[in-house]
């Protein structure tokens, strides 16, 4: 079967959403009973390195459909874990945040695009660890980045806007939430956002006491609950609204969220209730790694891996347009071909014992 490369994607994509194991191209090649060779599928996955540029072409169309100017852009990182597999710049050790350890594997930075209860994947970076240092402390050896997350969180915004996509707000986690991030966002890209500050960030109570350096930690403030506060944090050259949200774990813990909006019309329920729209990047985390097998291909160069992440995104906006049409999530779509494929299994196994009593 001769098709191009673009024939093969939907097809390659169309396996990683159906495939319940390792995804690999022999596998693929048997799935389609030797129609396109384990061969070509090798030379498809060691074409040129795809990145956000090429995540743009597919998706765009879709965006379209979908846009509004209510939308907003979420940026988060996540670490794809592939234990097992030997190092190189992208398949490397990694501090997680969630596990509060290194772990290895892929780690990458998305733009998630979400409007009208739609979330696509728009842009995104590899953390390609091309460089070698002696750490301070251990005198070991060991990678980074010459690019930091912080400037890609700066060229993913500022390609999102090149691309002109509609948005009213960026959201982002704690991490992403530095001075210079927020001054980004409201001067470079003349837009609004709800980011959480760590507790001890400095703001300052009015613009009198900023000038004059009286700063006070953010956890030291006594806040009502369910009101906003307008206060200048230290470094940013704008007032900003406070609010703390108090929430109870699902442990049973009670949590506290500080969030802050260069938004000075936003009431604490407003503020709230979109920050919440931030954790559409968590299910979109979790899909990609258990509905369209980011983690479950033994590809083992940078650029078989690279172009997997690719396809893996690819798949998840398979997967969330066909949200849209069934309005079914993507694990209750997963979950329906899981059985399907389990009722094929079954009856198959029927058909070989009868086969057996028979003779």
């Amino acid at each position: 079967m001769i098709m191009d490369d673009k024939e093969l994607l939907d097809i390659y994509t169309d396996y990683l959403i159906s495939s319940f194991g390792l995804t690999t191209g022999t596998g693929l090649s048997r799935l389609l009973d030797g129609e396109i060779s384990h061969d070509r599928i090798q030379r498809f996955l060691a074409s040129p390195a795809r990145g956000g540029k090429d995540l743009w072409k597919v998706v765009k169309p879709f965006v379209r459909q979908m846009q509004s100017k209510e939308g907003d852009l979420i940026i988060d990182d996540s670490i794809s874990e592939k234990p097992c597999t030997d190092e190189n710049e992208i398949m490397c050790w990694h501090y997680d945040h969630s596990k509060g350890r290194t772990i290895k594997g892929i780690n990458f930075v998305s733009l998630l695009y979400h409007a009208n209860d739609v979330s696509l994947p728009v842009d995104y970076h590899l953390i390609e660890k091309t460089e070698f240092y002696i750490d301070k402390k251990t005198k070991k050896e060991k990678r980074r980045s010459p690019i930091t997350k912080n400037e890609m969180f700066q060229q993913l915004l500022r390609q999102a806007v090149a691309n002109d996509i509609p948005f009213r707000y960026v959201l982002c986690d704690v991490w992403f939430a530095s001075a210079k991030n927020m001054m980004f966002v409201k001067h470079d890209l003349k837009h609004d956002f709800i980011m959480p500050v760590k507790t001890n960030r400095k703001v300052a109570l009015s613009l009198d006491d900023k000038k004059q350096g009286r700063y006070v930690r953010v956890d030291e403030l006594v806040l009502e609950p369910d009101t906003v506060t307008t206060i200048y944090l230290e470094g940013v050259d704008f007032p900003l609204l406070l609010v703390k949200q108090i929430f109870t774990n699902g442990d049973g813990s009670i949590g506290i969220l500080y969030l802050v909006t260069s938004d000075l019309k936003l009431t604490y329920d407003e503020i709230t209730t979109i920050y919440q729209r931030r954790w559409n990047v968590e299910t979109y985390h979790k899909s990609l790694k258990q509905n369209a097998s980011l983690s479950k291909s033994p590809t083992k160069t940078v650029i078989t891996q690279s172009n997997h992440v690719f396809a893996s995104m690819c798949a998840f906006i398979k997967l969330e347009m066909l949200k849209v049409s069934t309005k079914t999530n993507h694990f209750a779509l997963k979950a329906k071909l899981y059985l399907s494929a389990l009722q094929s299994a079954f009856q198959k196994l029927n058909e070989l014992q009868l086969v057996r009593l028979a003779a």
